[in-house]
């Protein structure tokens, strides 16, 4: 119960298993949370095999109810939430005319009233404590729309504003709360298998490394707050921006 917990709502294979896995290098407890439990299990397994704690948490991050179950669960089985990043992406296109209201608000969903849910529900156990870190991890569309990206985009500039009147609200009462916009492609198997062209340029350091944006995700935690940082971008050297 002294344990310090790290929530990690969109642990994939990318930049959230990447979190967690960073995470409990430092000795947070992280907890990955996906719909599906089962698929963190080799995360989990990393994480244990490299000498950290790690357990993993199935959850649908649009339902309120088992957002407050879930840090209701971490808060009384593995200790203080220290440390919550929302990272789920929702990365999809339809052509503008053509894009359905159901997908439109799935999409809505995921990339921001997830995002609502899980950072209300971590300032409500922080605030009280005076410290803590909230971190949200945005995209190229939290800035600027592109073709057929309208659903996404819209979600991703909402998730965005959200995160800064969160920010300025939070700050007084102790917690940090960081918005950090990953623009470019990253190292991934979907860019692999589906964009080799694109994956060709890992060679010439093209490409976001997982390790890398946690390691930035690390470093904010670690800020003092004589000089917080509320929003960063991070971006291979060869993109334009």
């Amino acid at each position: 119960m002294a344990d310090r917990a790290c929530i990690v709502v969109g642990a994939g294979d990318a930049t959230g298993g990447a979190v967690a896995r960073r995470f409990a290098r430092e000795g947070y407890v992280a907890c990955p949370v996906r719909r599906r439990v089962e698929s963190l299990s080799h995360l989990v397994r990393d994480i244990v095999d490299d000498g950290g704690s790690a357990i993993a948490f199935g959850r649908d991050a649009r339902k309120e109810d088992e957002v407050v179950a879930l840090f209701d669960e971490v808060e009384a089985g593995v200790g203080p939430v220290e440390v919550v990043v929302f990272n789920i992406g929702a990365n999809v296109r339809f052509a503008f005319a053509e894009l359905e209201v159901r997908k439109f608000v799935k999409i809505w969903e995921m990339a921001c009233f997830a995002g609502f849910l899980t950072t209300r529900e971590a300032l409500r156990r922080m605030a009280p404590r005076g410290r803590g870190t909230i971190l949200v991890t945005g995209a190229s569309a939290s800035v600027k729309g592109y073709a057929h990206g309208a659903a996404f985009a819209s979600a991703k500039f909402a998730l965005r504003g959200m995160t800064q009147s969160l920010a300025r609200e939070a700050a007084p009462l102790g917690v940090h709360v960081a918005h950090v916009v990953i623009d470019g492609a990253i190292d991934t198997a979907f860019i692999r298998d589906n964009f080799p062209e694109r994956y060709a340029l890992k060679d010439r350091d093209g490409l976001l490394d997982p390790d890398a944006i946690a390691e930035t995700y690390w470093q904010i935690h670690r800020q003092p707050r004589n000089a917080w940082t509320h929003e960063t971008d991070l971006r291979p050297w060869i993109e334009s921006f």
